[in-house]
């Protein structure tokens, strides 16, 4: 009984055009997990230690970014407009 791996490998050899749909599919499944960690990892909304850290979004600095595509904002010149808890 074949494998999958082998299965697959034999259908793109009998056609050439499901190379490029594979291609594509996988790049997109690859760069989709890879923002779903970024956000994991570094978005402040997320809280994985909420014993210690229980409001991570209070302890960000003013001239933090944290998004991942900023217009036209210069995150260094923006001053604390928040209060201390």
């Amino acid at each position: 009984m074949p494998s999958m791996l082998q299965t697959v490998g034999k259908q793109l050899r009998n056609h050439p055009a499901l190379i490029p749909l594979f291609i594509f599919i996988g790049g997109g499944a690859t760069m989709s997990v890879l923002y779903l960690g970024r956000l994991a990892l570094k978005n402040p909304d997320v809280s994985w230690d909420r014993k210690n850290n229980p409001e991570p979004w209070n302890k960000l600095e003013p001239t933090q970014q944290y998004k991942l595509f900023a217009i036209n904002m210069d995150y260094s010149k923006l001053k604390k407009d928040r209060p201390d808890f």
